[in-house]
């Protein structure tokens, strides 16, 4: 039979009170009281009720894991790390889509706001102001986002972009392009303002392009752009946009890295399987889906946490970038 919180107190010899107040916060009670009620439920295998806690406590037992389309291959490796994470500490997690619609996005937060302990929003596309007052009522976390003192996680897009404009450079490459992604995109911003900033200082000249859906079509509808200002390389918001690119290009026979070279962003994993491979910047997806739900998993619990943390980039060379023609 499944064992009850009355056989774990009578084990533990400690009434079920007791039991409740160890399960819920385990810090507010004696030591010896908090062993014996952890060896009971240990050797009687007992799983508290998720429904009896959350009335006990106040709390649900899960959070909410709001992404901008879970389509793009992106997210996925973010959210199954925030996944196994929230499993460690006993928590669900509740998974919603915003469709890339700002507004969506800040109506998802609101209904869903009494249904959860807290929000773990990965690269929300909201204004600033909106986010803020949505935000209020349940700790929340942001994954590639900034937002005032929020606390978030963030990858360090400014060396990102300093990393793959240095490589180009290396390869002779002097004008360049810039393909931008969504203006709603906070990250956008921040690697759009780096690129302009970079590229100076590597006497670059840079043509932006843009802004464009962050998937395959949106590289594709800008490819020809791109050609028309006779640029040796490009930089693609992200590596959906460079694998339309490189479409494009192909379709239109030019050679990709001999006529034109493309640098992506992110790593996702089909950019090494095509031809030519597609030179991209790396970042930490299963550390930031991790440690955002680490962050958030002290704020519920009230336990002191950090407010910003920055995480490294890496630049990924592959076959799709090459000296510039005539270097």
């Amino acid at each position: 039979m499944t064992a009850t919180i009355r056989d774990v107190a009578r084990l533990a010899g400690v009434s079920q009170s007791s039991v409740s107040r160890t399960l819920a916060a385990p810090d507010r009670v004696r030591p010896a009281t908090r062993e014996r009620v952890e060896r009971a439920v240990q050797r009687l295998g007992y799983q508290p009720s998720r429904i009896a806690r959350g009335l006990s406590t106040g709390r649900t037992g899960t959070i909410g894991f709001l992404v901008p389309d879970i389509a793009n291959p992106f997210f996925p490796g973010i959210v199954k790390a925030a996944q196994r994470r929230a499993r460690d500490f006993g928590l669900a997690v509740l998974l919603a889509d915003a469709d890339e619609d700002p507004a969506t996005e800040l109506d998802l937060i609101r209904t869903l706001t009494k249904q959860v302990d807290g929000f773990v929003l990965c690269a929300p596309r909201a204004a600033d102001d909106e986010l803020r007052s949505v935000c209020g009522d349940v700790p929340v976390v942001l994954l590639n986002r900034r937002v005032g003192q929020l606390p978030s996680i963030v990858f360090d897009n400014a060396d990102g972009i300093r990393q793959a404009l240095a490589h180009l450079a290396a390869l002779g490459h002097r004008r360049v392009a810039y393909v931008a992604g969504p203006r709603t995109s906070w990250v956008n911003r921040e690697r759009l303002r780096a690129v302009r900033s970079v590229a100076a200082g590597l006497s670059l000249e840079v043509v932006e392009a843009g802004h464009v859906s962050p998937d395959f079509e949106g590289g594709v509808a800008v490819a020809d752009q791109v050609l028309a200002a006779a640029v040796t390389a490009v930089v693609a918001y992200n590596d959906l946009i460079g694998l339309g690119l490189l479409s494009r290009f192909a379709a239109r026979g030019v050679r990709v890295p001999a006529d034109i070279s493309i640098v992506g962003f992110d790593d996702i994993a089909v950019s090494a399987l095509v031809s030519p491979a597609l030179t991209t910047v790396s970042q930490p997806r299963d550390q930031c889906g991790r440690a955002g739900v680490d962050l958030l998993a002290d704020l519920i619990a009230e336990r002191p946490a950090g407010a910003r943390t920055s995480l490294p980039t890496r630049l990924i060379v592959r076959a799709s970038t090459g000296p510039a023609p005539g270097s």
